[in-house]
């Protein structure tokens, strides 16, 4: 960047900004922004509750993934402890969650231990207190952290395969598509934005489906991309594992959070997708129907008593 590239975004003029954020800098309690945005909370609780969710199954995923590299976690006192940790931060003005980081059986092999947290959340302590996180994010490009967050999501999928069982592998494809679908969704509007159209997108809609641009059934199988996964996941492994009524029962709790708005639906409200939620509900009782058609089959042809089984054979 000295030579004039401009690598990355990087500039001098960005260095020298950063430098004036040098300083001591301890977190004050910010209690008047905390609960002023309850004003807000109908706004909020739209992104909030998805990322809530989110972010408490991710802590349960990550104790799964300690768990297969041979350490085993109390669940319920990690989730506790991100929960308290979130809410100090909170009201110290941090929006972000707290979790514990993925990647326990990576550091593990390279011979991390607790030591590795401490070193770790000590520089992060010290980088931000002193101001220097600035400086930081002035000279490393943000390309530069993009192989890392790769290399996670290989590791993190790979895992989702390996550490489960076989059969469950279309399980978890099915639970991969409402994460495609919202990424792809992202980069059509992205697109339509960049062309100056994204105000006419719904002129638009027709003339996509008719190149094969299903725009709409990626923003409905997009919008709540965690929840739906979850759920489509569940029922899957459900139904491989002939457990027909724990599926209906998950494919019940699909029908309220659409209709509740929480899947499929950009926004949270009663009604938001009638015609989906009613699908699930299909889907639902026509799994339990199987249920009940496979138990009374069991009771009019029973297992066979041993002794009579001997007997005819003889």
């Amino acid at each position: 960047n000295l030579l004039g590239l401009n690598y990355g975004g990087l500039s001098q003029e960005g260095v020298l900004q950063s430098l004036t954020q040098f300083g001591f800098r301890i977190p004050l309690p910010a209690f008047g922004h905390v609960f002023s945005g309850f004003e807000f909370i109908g706004l909020i609780l739209i992104t909030a509750l998805p990322f809530g969710i989110m972010d408490v199954i991710e802590g349960i995923d990550n104790v799964e993934s300690a768990a297969a590299a041979g350490d085993e976690y109390s669940t319920k006192r990690v989730l506790v402890a991100d929960g308290v940790a979130s809410m100090v931060g909170c009201l110290l003005g941090n929006p972000y969650m707290v979790v514990v980081y993925i990647g326990h059986p990576g550091w593990k092999a390279m011979g991390g231990r607790i030591g590795y947290c401490f070193a770790s959340g000590s520089l992060i302590l010290i980088l931000t207190l002193l101001g220097i996180i600035p400086l930081v994010l002035a000279t490393v490009p943000t390309v530069a952290i993009y192989p890392i967050l790769v290399f996670i999501g290989m590791l993190i999928v790979s895992q989702a395969f390996s550490e489960t069982p076989s059969r469950h592998a279309p399980a978890i494809v099915l639970g991969l598509i409402p994460h495609i679908a919202h990424w792809g969704h992202e980069i059509i509007l992205g697109t339509l934005a960049a062309l100056g159209v994204a105000g006419n997108q719904h002129d638009l809609i027709p003339k996509l489906a008719e190149n094969g641009v299903l725009f709409e059934a990626l923003e409905i199988i997009g919008d709540g991309a965690v929840l739906t996964s979850m759920v489509l996941t569940a029922t899957a492994v459900f139904v491989i594992d002939r457990k027909l009524r724990n599926a209906a029962l998950v494919a019940l709790i699909g029908s309220v959070l659409s209709w509740v708005g929480l899947m499929h639906c950009p926004q949270i409200g009663f009604g938001q997708q009638p015609l989906i939620s009613l699908s699930y509900l299909f889907v639902a009782g026509l799994l339990l129907s199987c249920e009940l058609l496979a138990s009374a089959k069991s009771s009019e042809f029973p297992e066979p008593i041993p002794a009579l089984e001997t007997r005819a054979s003889e």
